[in-house]
């Protein structure tokens, strides 16, 4: 993968936001399900860019140690 950002995420259908992340004062991480390349993560504040894209298995190892 040599992606590592998507410049125009806004264009993308489909954000949901992390269930971890805070209800209020706007501190949202949203990720995008079903990416070709990796798993794309925008910050809420920031709709239109840019996200970081994650390889499936970093992203994995990622959601493991939170929840662990």
């Amino acid at each position: 993968m040599t992606e590592h950002t998507i410049s125009a995420p806004g264009t993308l259908q489909g954000w949901r936001k992390s269930s971890y992340s805070a209800n209020d004062a706007g501190t949202c991480v949203e990720v995008l399900d079903n990416y070709p390349t990796g798993i794309p993560v925008r910050d809420s504040k920031v709709p239109h860019g840019p996200a970081l894209l994650f390889p499936q298995a970093v992203w994995a190892s990622f959601v493991r140690a939170v929840k662990g």
